[in-house]
């Protein structure tokens, strides 16, 4: 018993050392929170997308994702299959990493950034289900006013 004890003790002295390097490491990522269905695949996808770039992810399962895009206040004719939020900024749709990178690095006085709909290619509508296919998409730059420029392209 007293062998089961002390291996016990090494373990959680073992993660307890480890643990302030473990949690160094994820305050070094910026953090995104997304609001998703639970049930969509491509949202899952764009999370994991994010995660390989070097973002930490927090993700909010809804069932309204429309009350949730609502409350966050990105309007609903950018809206796309989840919402998120990075540093203050609201991200609609599958918007590439460094195009959320370049936004975070320029900190333009804005909402944030979307890519409306759903275009294929686009990070997490990617995979092979879609054959290699890239639909041209715009990334769009949405002002606080409700308006939008191209932040920028993808043909």
């Amino acid at each position: 018993m007293s062998s089961l004890i002390s291996r016990r003790r090494l373990l959680l002295a073992s993660l307890t050392a480890a643990l302030p390097g473990v949690l160094w490491a994820a305050a070094d990522k910026t953090l995104v929170e997304v609001w998703k269905s639970p049930y969509c695949g491509c949202c899952k996808d764009w999370i994991s997308y994010l995660e390989s770039s070097g973002f930490a992810v927090r993700t909010h399962e809804v069932q309204d994702l429309d009350a949730a895009r609502r409350r966050l206040g990105m309007p609903e004719r950018f809206a796309s299959c989840h919402t998120a939020k990075v540093a203050g900024y609201l991200l609609e749709g599958h918007v590439p990493a460094r195009e959320i990178q370049r936004l975070l690095k320029e900190k333009p006085a804005a909402l944030g950034i979307a890519v409306p709909g759903m275009p294929v290619g686009s990070p997490g509508m990617d995979g092979p289900a879609y054959g290699g296919r890239c639909d041209p998409f715009d990334v769009l730059l949405v002002s606080r006013d409700g308006r939008a420029a191209v932040f920028s392209s993808y043909r």
